[in-house]
């Protein structure tokens, strides 16, 4: 069983890669957020100094952590490259509160902290972070709500995500280990309730694909279908005083959408 839970934790890593792929595709982050990679990969780091001290049967924690560094860091090197530089700033600022939060835990109860103790305080500062990690898609549920468009939840991993809670919830009460346990309950609740709003809003809207909302917006000017009439200026008093002669023409023009109707626009085009 606990080998399924590393399986499944393998899972929620390679969630997002259908986003990555597509970001890589469009060569834009089409308006997702980089901070649940951010904070995963925080979590993976402390995890893995946290087995590292425990000593013992760790081998399932290293492993999972050591390749959710990887995977992590790569999805964070492939945002970096096609954010906006606005995302980019913000992402390199959340980057760097990492490294620091990481040093200052891992030199900090290195050199303060002894044997059980520091293994504790490290324990409970990855409870928390595992916590974020969990609640980090909520920053997009917040989106979901304000929008009504499930269009950027990450429903894939909210999905593993709650998974990999149980199975780690199981985990962690084999070893007895309170700081393994206590983050995947609230990891669970928290899946739970992401996957409840994804199924109430994907109700409410459908989610419609990028290509076709650019498209949606285009007008086909057909010429042969359009009609140029003049237009008498002389009623404008003002142009007359100001001795300023004005031509201007109508031109109605056919528009067409991919839902295949027609209809048509009227523009005004005058020349001083």
């Amino acid at each position: 069983m606990y080998i399924t839970g590393n399986i499944i934790s393998t899972g929620v890593y390679f969630a997002p890669l259908p986003t990555f792929i597509e970001i890589c595709k469009r060569k834009s982050t089409m308006g997702f957020q980089s901070f649940p990679y951010v904070v995963s990969l925080l979590s993976a780091l402390l995890w893995l100094y946290y087995a590292f001290i425990k000593g013992g049967d760790t081998f399932l924690l290293i492993s999972i952590n050591s390749l959710g560094t990887f995977i992590e860091s790569l999805y964070i090197i492939i945002f970096l490259l096609y954010a906006t530089p606005e995302t980019k700033k913000q992402t390199l600022k959340g980057l760097s509160a990492t490294v620091v939060f990481c040093l200052v835990i891992s030199l900090g109860t290195l050199f303060t902290l002894q044997g059980e103790t520091r293994v504790l305080v490290v324990g409970w500062v990855c409870v928390g972070i595992s916590v974020a990690v969990f609640a980090a898609p909520l920053t997009i549920v917040f989106q979901v709500v304000r929008t009504e468009s499930v269009e950027f939840m990450p429903l894939p991993l909210s999905c593993f995500l709650t998974l990999s809670a149980t199975m780690w919830f199981a985990y962690g009460l084999s070893l007895k280990d309170i700081c393994v346990t206590v983050p995947n309950i609230l990891g669970f609740i928290l899946g739970v309730i992401q996957m409840g709003l994804y199924a109430y809003y994907r109700k409410v809207t459908k989610i419609t694909p990028p290509e076709k909302k650019a498209k949606d917006h285009m007008i086909n000017i057909l010429s042969a279908n359009s009609e140029v009439h003049p237009v008498d200026s002389g009623r404008s008093s003002e142009a007359d005083e100001e001795n300023k002669k004005e031509e201007c023409v109508i031109v109605n023009v056919k528009q067409s959408t991919l839902d295949h109707t027609t209809g048509h626009v009227q523009l005004v085009i005058c020349a001083t």
